[in-house]
């Protein structure tokens, strides 16, 4: 897998849980309201979601705010209205990176993000800079500590899944996006620990980046990250684990 995944795995371990709550609830509340807004308020019709609110309960959140979010995007309440946008660009190292926001001030969002591409030595690019490097995939995490991985890989090529690949405790599986439900309720029917499941942007290739260019590199990816507007970021760097783990503190 890139290295993305892997600097996840050590993001999610390192997260403190108060403070990071806050603001994974502010993405997960903004992702439930769009979602709502673009496919409807109930998530048997709405596969996005669905995933979302699934998400949304895998956090802890409660439930009233995921209702409360389903009902602002469905039209039920009043409130800010947030618009999907995406930008693109290189970081240090060569390495590519796909930002997902959601934002209820465009110029606000993409002067932050200019910023701090400059800060660290990347480069904000046009559409379809670097989006042409990565497909759109169901992606699924198991843990591998509580599933046998020959198994895991039978259900779910089975269900339709493409590939399934063991990344340090976890097992990555990818897939078609339009399959992720199918896929994702057939690993958790086989009683199979699934920790979390996503339309992601997987890189076709990856791209090796080392030394100082690294460190600016996860330093740059974690700025976005943090950002309340940014959704979600992708990127195609391939960095040595003890090099993340360090950067990381």
């Amino acid at each position: 897998m890139a290295g993305h995944s892997k600097w996840k795995q050590i993001k999610r371990k390192k997260a403190v849980a108060d403070a990071k709550r806050g603001a994974a609830f502010t993405k997960l509340i903004r992702e439930i309201t769009i979602a709502a807004r673009q496919g409807g308020g109930d998530p048997a019709g709405n596969p996005r979601l669905r995933t979302a609110i699934e998400a949304a309960k895998a956090e802890n959140m409660p439930w009233d705010n995921i209702d409360r979010a389903i009902k602002k995007g469905a039209g039920g309440l009043d409130g800010v209205q947030y618009e999907e946008v995406a930008y693109e660009g290189y970081g240090p190292g060569g390495a590519a990176i796909l930002i997902q926001a959601t934002t209820d001030n465009a110029n606000r969002t993409v002067a932050e993000i200019r910023h701090l591409f400059t800060r660290y030595g990347g480069n904000l690019g046009a559409a379809n800079s670097v989006a042409w490097m990565f497909d759109r995939k169901a992606q699924i995490v198991v843990d591998a500590g509580q599933a046998d991985e020959d198994a895991t890989l039978e259900v779910a090529l089975d269900a339709g899944a493409d590939d399934v690949v063991r990344d340090g405790d976890q097992l990555i599986v990818t897939g078609p996006a339009s399959q992720l439900h199918t896929i994702q309720e057939r690993l958790k029917g086989r009683g199979l620990a699934v920790q979390s499941a996503e339309i992601a942007m997987t890189p076709k290739s990856t791209v090796k980046v080392e030394g100082t260019d690294a460190k600016r590199l996860l330093e740059l990816i974690e700025g976005l990250e943090e950002m309340d507007d940014v959704a979600k970021v992708f990127s195609n760097f391939d960095i040595d684990a003890e090099a993340m783990a360090a950067v990381s503190g």
